[in-house]
């Protein structure tokens, strides 16, 4: 009997519209799975059953009566809590927000997924609030994962990594402030891809940081990703962000190899501060591509800027709720947030100014460069619960140094899409960045696809039994 919990979106998608199965089927088995494993995952919050088996039903009706069909038919996908969903209240991995009303409108990207005939089952487990590298909800419990269930997910998208790896949905939409796509996506094996800053809506999605929060899928395939990307594209005035200007689609990319691309790994401050794992993880796909070197200035300054703007912009954010719930919040947010509120104000206008001198900076090596390649997180999975690891002989903590190779693309809002490594022998996965300049997706699926075809990236989808 055929799986369907194993086909890409892709393949799903293709399988609906030739009638090889119906969309029920394809939702019903991934509800299956869902309820046979997710105890012990916990990837899902909320699994909307009544919705994704009407929303199937409507693909099937729309097919046997000869009406087009969107190009995700069928595809069943979910969504970190902090999309807004009919019917539920935007968690934002919080207990704050559960006294909330139920959204009356679905999140900006979720009617996109919509009209393309994609099909929603639920809202995933995340960070609180978003400020979380681990998958670790003090509210809920963690999001395991799924390849070794006593690690970490990685976060604040830990749901979104759990549920593709475990096989429960092919494609997740997660959030990326300072690297809270790529680094699931590294910890969990899958293909994370971060749109360039203000490409995708973030309409009727709660806020981290204003200035820095991008929202993107992770899938366990570089086409997956594309596809979804193609169908949630194109300007959003409910966004204030959101950037009128052309969005090609991705799709055609994939396969367009890197001919032409003038590639080159990343050194200096990304030769640093990881364990053997990322180092040999990134020269395998940087020897595979041929790639060169290059030392990107201000790294380290970038990062501390990152930390500055992110405590600031959060902790404004959340302001009247420290005043008045405080108890209610994780104690490590709730003290980051409150840390963040009382910087002062010359912090804020240097990491301002740090950005800016950044991003020239690296406008200015992309004129010699067309990638750049860097390791994604600097370890495999920690074990849950793990505060701290020894990086270079250096101990830190683990919740803040799993963005430490994150945090400078996402500052400047550049494209980046983590891809998965799985090295002989290990059973973790680790991943590594493509990075590209502004608006230019379609070179990081390029370099994404050509990877995935030699065979030298790619996801598996954990075994549960």
């Amino acid at each position: 009997m055929t799986d369907l919990t194993q086909f890409t979106a892709a393949a799903l998608a293709e399988g609906v519209k030739a009638g090889a199965f119906t969309a029920r089927a394809v939702a019903e088995a991934h509800l299956a799975r869902i309820a046979a494993h997710d105890g012990r995952v916990g990837a899902f919050t909320a699994v909307t059953t009544e919705r994704a088996l009407a929303e199937a039903d409507a693909v099937d009706v729309k097919r046997r009566s000869g009406a087009p069909l969107g190009p995700l038919a069928g595809v069943p996908y979910a969504v970190k809590n902090l999309f807004d969903v009919v019917g539920l209240p935007t968690l934002a991995g919080s207990k704050i927000n559960r006294d909330h009303p139920p959204a009356a409108r679905d999140a900006a990207l979720i009617e996109k997924l919509a009209a393309a005939d994609a099909v929603l089952l639920g809202a995933l487990n995340m960070g609180e609030y978003a400020y979380d590298f681990t998958g670790e909800n003090a509210h809920v419990g963690p999001s395991r994962n799924p390849h070794d269930l006593m690690r970490m997910t990685g976060g604040s998208s830990g749901g979104s990594g759990a549920a593709a790896a475990a096989g429960f949905v092919p494609v997740t939409l997660g959030s990326d402030t300072n690297g809270s796509i790529r680094v699931p996506a590294s910890l969990c094996g899958l293909f994370g891809l971060k749109p360039t800053f203000g490409r995708l809506s973030r309409a009727r999605s709660f806020p981290f940081v204003t200035s820095l929060d991008h929202l993107g899928p992770l899938g366990r395939s570089t086409a997956d990703c594309a596809a979804f990307y193609d169908a949630m594209r194109g300007h959003d005035p409910d966004d204030p962000v959101s950037q009128d200007r052309p969005a090609p689609p991705l799709g055609p990319e994939v396969g367009a190899g890197i001919g032409g691309l003038r590639i080159a790994r990343a050194t200096g401050y990304f030769n640093g501060m990881q364990e053997a794992a990322a180092r040999d993880a990134t020269a395998l796909v940087a020897g595979a591509l041929g790639a060169g070197v290059v030392e990107i200035p201000h790294v380290a300054a970038a990062r501390a800027a990152a930390f500055v703007l992110t405590c600031s912009e959060g902790g404004a954010l959340h302001l009247d709720r420290l005043r008045t719930r405080a108890a209610d919040f994780d104690p490590d947010t709730r003290d980051r947030l409150i840390a963040g509120a009382l910087l002062p104000a010359a912090h804020v206008a240097t990491a301002h100014r740090v950005r800016a001198k950044y991003r020239d900076a690296m406008r200015a090596l992309f004129r010699d460069v067309d990638v750049i390649i860097a390791p994604a997180t600097p370890t495999r999975a920690p074990a849950l619960g793990q505060k701290t690891f020894d990086l270079d002989g250096q101990r830190v903590p683990v919740r803040a140094n799993l963005g430490l190779f994150t945090q400078p693309f996402s500052f400047i809002g550049l494209p980046v899409m983590s891809v998965p490594v799985w090295t002989a022998g290990e059973t973790l996965p680790i991943g590594v960045q493509i990075i590209a300049p502004a608006w230019r997706e379609d070179i990081v699926v390029r370099v994404a696809g050509h990877l995935e075809r030699a065979g030298l990236v790619g996801a598996r989808i954990a075994r549960l039994d």
